[in-house]
């Protein structure tokens, strides 16, 4: 016989249903106590019993108005019963087009919300989308059963129109400038400063990130890190650093490698982001017969398994253990039991294994950089 397996119920799940069950008995008869009164009686936190309002106000049991007493609606005017609490996970691209690291990361967090009998679902939501797809996003955030939202990449006026909602919401990656919002990404703007310190400590004086043109919050703060290794950066003394910006597809990053090596000062190293494009780079290399690091050195910003079964390995960041898959479940199941999350940035910063992509080319007794 299959047994099913029992579920751990978030906290702000459980106070909803206590209040739900004083609702049906009669505890009460127009309004709800206020929030501290509820929470000594249930002895919880403030913001816990504030989710549970959330929750049963999108339930259509009660009205929640800033400054006024919770109203409980009389049964004959309540709406159909919800489905079960759903959490969204918004995105502007299939999650199967995702690096495989991040994919596994969500691929567990859905395994974590289940047990705690919380369904996901997911809503693409494409960056270059017009009015209607707002309107429909709109639509399916604010639908009754949806109890908070996991935001991939989205631009910044979607992390914007967020921030406005009462649906909590965790970005997952960087928040943009101005943007107030709990967050979880990588930190890359100290990836590719720390990357950009290891070129300088090998003697490269020119250097190119080459990164997709989607405006990401985390492409933001990569180029930032980078730019700031050879400003503040002791040896930075005459080195240079160019941003290469691309649409994601082979023959767009070979056309911009190309007006990069036929320049009058190209590089001598290159720092990539996104694992699937270190290989478009690497066969464009060999082609062009540059090789690695003889004439052009690599660091991948992020992790795939085949950077270390290469021959060089290729310098890379890894997140060890699986430490952003379990830290991003930890984070949601915080947001799930209080509610929300304060707005604030979580960072993580990988391992940085330095493989055999990189020359030093502090042992030539002269360098010049490619006039």
């Amino acid at each position: 016989m299959k047994l099913e397996m029992p579920q751990r119920v978030p906290l702000a799940l459980q106070v909803a249903g206590s209040i739900r069950a004083g609702i049906e008995k009669k505890a009460w008869a127009d309004f709800l106590p206020g929030a501290r009164r509820l929470s000594e009686l249930l002895r919880v936190s403030r913001p816990t019993v504030n989710a549970a309002l959330h929750l049963l106000a999108k339930d259509g049991l009660i009205t929640v108005r800033h400054g006024h007493r919770n109203r409980i609606i009389p049964r004959r005017l309540r709406g159909p019963a919800t489905r079960s609490w759903l959490v969204a996970i918004v995105t502007h691209e299939p999650l199967t087009m995702m690096a495989p690291a991040a994919y596994r990361g969500i691929v567990e967090m859905q395994a974590h919300l289940a047990e705690r009998g919380l369904e996901t679902e997911i809503f693409v939501c494409p960056n270059r989308s017009g009015t209607s797809g707002h309107r429909k996003l709109a639509e399916f955030v604010n639908r009754p059963h949806v109890f908070c939202c996991v935001l991939i990449s989205l631009r910044r006026e979607l992390q914007q129109w967020f921030a406005r909602q009462t649906v909590p919401a965790l970005v997952l990656g960087s928040c943009h400038a101005s943007v107030q919002l709990p967050s979880f990404d990588v930190d890359y703007r100290a990836v590719c400063r720390h990357a950009g310190g290891a070129f300088l400590s090998k003697g490269h004086q020119c250097m190119a990130l080459i990164m997709p043109n989607s405006g990401g919050a985390g492409e933001l703060a990569s180029e930032l890190g980078f730019r700031e290794a050879v400003e503040t950066g002791s040896p930075s003394a005459g080195a240079t650093v160019m941003i290469v910006r691309h649409n994601g597809t082979a023959q767009n990053i070979r056309t911009k490698l190309d007006a990069l090596f036929n320049s009058s000062r190209p590089p001598t190293a290159l720092l990539i982001a996104k694992p699937q494009h270190v290989f478009i780079v690497v066969i464009y290399l060999l082609q062009r017969g540059l090789a690695v690091p003889d004439t052009v050195s690599l660091i991948a910003r992020d992790q795939d398994n085949l950077f270390s079964n290469v021959s060089p390995p290729i310098a890379h960041y890894s997140i060890a253990n699986d430490a952003f898959n379990h830290r991003l479940s930890r984070l949601m199941l915080q947001m799930v039991n209080r509610g929300n999350l304060a707005a604030k940035p979580t960072l993580i910063f990988p391992r940085y294994f330095p493989g055999g992509s990189i020359k030093n080319l502090r042992r030539n007794s002269v360098f010049v950089c490619p006039a």
